[in-house]
């Protein structure tokens, strides 16, 4: 995955999101605990914390920054925030050769910084759709590029859509003949 997956996440995130800022986002973000508003939040500071590793570079530790927006930004005032985020990141991935490493639980090459980028755009807009009472699932595409690089362990012969199975994968839904997921971690960091 690459700077360009990033890029036609955030155009799904747009797409999805932007006509819904007149709302009220102090509901839940689905199955969170976080109000739509903060969850949306939370994607801007993702995207900016693996664009700032992908810089620096550390070898052992994020970095000791996180976003801040401003407690009275509005919904649409956060989604510019996120999508600034989202192509500074972009941008970063861009310039990164493919031999670049940066910590994220172990070394990360570009790509898993990228595949979990897209993740956290998929899943929480899922998750602020289903707040907002939107019928909207990640497409099949960028769901199977995400579980291809994310999650080596996912369920395949399914028959299921990528999208549930990274519901499923994410603890966000049930599986046909699959116990629901109550924990899970995904896997960017390369084999050493």
């Amino acid at each position: 995955m690459d700077h360009q997956d990033v890029r036609a996440a955030l155009g799904e995130l747009r797409r999805v999101l932007a006509p819904q800022v007149g709302r009220d986002w102090d509901v839940p973000a689905g199955p969170l605990d976080w109000s739509c508003r903060d969850t949306l939040a939370h994607i801007g500071h993702d995207q900016l914390a693996y664009a700032g590793q992908l810089v620096a570079r550390p070898v052992d530790r994020y970095l000791p920054f996180d976003l801040a927006v401003r407690p009275g930004a509005g919904p649409g005032d956060v989604l510019q925030v996120v999508l600034a985020c989202g192509e500074l990141l972009a941008v970063a991935l861009a310039a990164a050769g493919p031999g670049v490493r940066a910590w994220h639980w172990g070394p990360t090459d570009p790509g898993g910084f990228a595949a979990m980028g897209v993740a956290e755009i998929l899943l929480h807009t899922h998750d602020i759709a289903t707040g907002l009472g939107l019928g909207w699932s990640p497409p099949a595409g960028p769901a199977a590029a995400v579980l291809a690089r994310l999650f080596p362990d996912a369920p395949t012969g399914t028959g299921a859509d990528p999208a549930a199975v990274l519901l499923w994968c994410t603890g966000r839904a049930a599986l046909p003949g699959l116990p629901r997921r109550t924990s899970w971690v995904w896997r960017a960091a390369l084999p050493e």
